[in-house]
């Protein structure tokens, strides 16, 4: 039996949790910025300069969507000019694990070991620098 899972704005159904899982973090911007975020908060500019290609409008609806499911929080700051942050929720942390997961089995899919290979820049993460 599908599940529906409704949030503000959109309305999905999925055959089962990792259908819906993967739809919270698939496309082409949401790892990069998720990677943006996964040492603390970080400013709208910020992770704007730092994924390189993506429009404003499109990071505005990503940032979006990614707190409409409930994995990063948007702080806004009374002060002029406004200050906004994001950062991690609770439940988007548990995401670490998971990418470090995946980056394991990326670099193993990739290279045929369990370690990333830098040197051809595939790799995503730096496995050492993601907390456990």
């Amino acid at each position: 039996m599908p599940v529906q899972i409704m949030t503000n704005k959109r309305q999905q159904e999925y055959t089962c949790a990792m259908e819906a899982a993967l739809s919270v973090i698939s496309g082409k911007w949401k790892m990069e910025i998720l990677n943006e975020l996964r040492f603390g908060a970080r400013r709208y500019s910020e992770i704007n300069r730092n994924v390189p290609g993506i429009t404003e409008k499109m990071l505005s609806q990503q940032l979006r969507e990614l707190e409409e499911d409930g994995v990063i929080r948007r702080k806004v700051y009374p002060e002029v000019p406004p200050k906004v942050e994001y950062s991690f929720t609770e439940l988007g942390a548990e995401l670490t694990g998971i990418f470090k997961a995946l980056e394991i089995w990326g670099s193993h899919f990739v290279t045929g070991t369990d370690q990333p290979d830098r040197k051809s820049g595939s790799s995503c993460y730096h496995i050492d620098q993601i907390k456990s």
